[in-house]
């Protein structure tokens, strides 16, 4: 069994996903054995209500070194749900290869200090981009800069606002962040 200790800050809507493809079979051989956020947040409830162990570490400077000591062990994935601190370089050079976060645009665009949530959708509607969409890939210290592991795309309309961007993001994070996981998994 592939432990995966998943790393919330919001409403956990992509933590649920991941729970209920576990519970699923979509995810196979694989368990949330621990959820971790960095603020009070619905996320952590999310997972009490599926008996999954929580903790909540204040987000600020010694996040990333409290971290590092409560991940277990036997930890062969760590996943950024909605996450919104930054990981310290220290933390993203031990678990290499053992991170991914889910980013809602196509990277390389869009991406880095200040892209999250609705900042991105504003700046792809503001650049008049004709596609958005999704990224899952490896974290590393550079913020959204590590290797894509899947992405997936729509067509951008003109009457899309940043809110029905957000919608229509949160439809392919729902589909491709299983998949990439299973595929993280398959090759650990």
């Amino acid at each position: 069994m592939k432990n995966i200790v998943v790393l919330v800050s919001g409403s956990g809507t992509n933590l649920q996903r991941i729970i209920d493809t576990i519970e699923a079979g979509e995810i196979q051989n694989a368990q949330v054995s621990l959820v971790v956020a960095d603020r009070e947040c619905y996320g952590l409830e999310r997972a009490r209500n599926h008996n999954i162990k929580t903790l909540l570490i204040p987000r600020g400077k010694t996040f990333s070194s409290e971290l590092a000591k409560v991940i277990p062990a036997d930890t062969d994935l760590i996943v950024l749900a909605g996450f919104l601190s930054i990981l310290k370089p220290e933390f993203c050079d031990n678990w290499n290869g053992k991170i991914i976060n889910i980013h809602p645009a196509l990277l390389p665009k869009f991406g880095g200090k200040g892209m999250w949530g609705m900042n991105v959708h504003h700046a792809v509607i503001e650049a008049r981009e004709i596609e958005s969409g999704a990224t899952v890939h490896f974290v590393t210290p550079g913020i959204d800069e590590g290797e894509a592991i899947l992405q997936k795309s729509f067509e951008v309309t003109a009457d899309d606002t940043p809110e029905t961007l957000a919608q229509k993001v949160h439809q392919i994070e729902y589909e491709i962040f299983p998949l990439a996981i299973n595929k993280v998994l398959e090759n650990s």
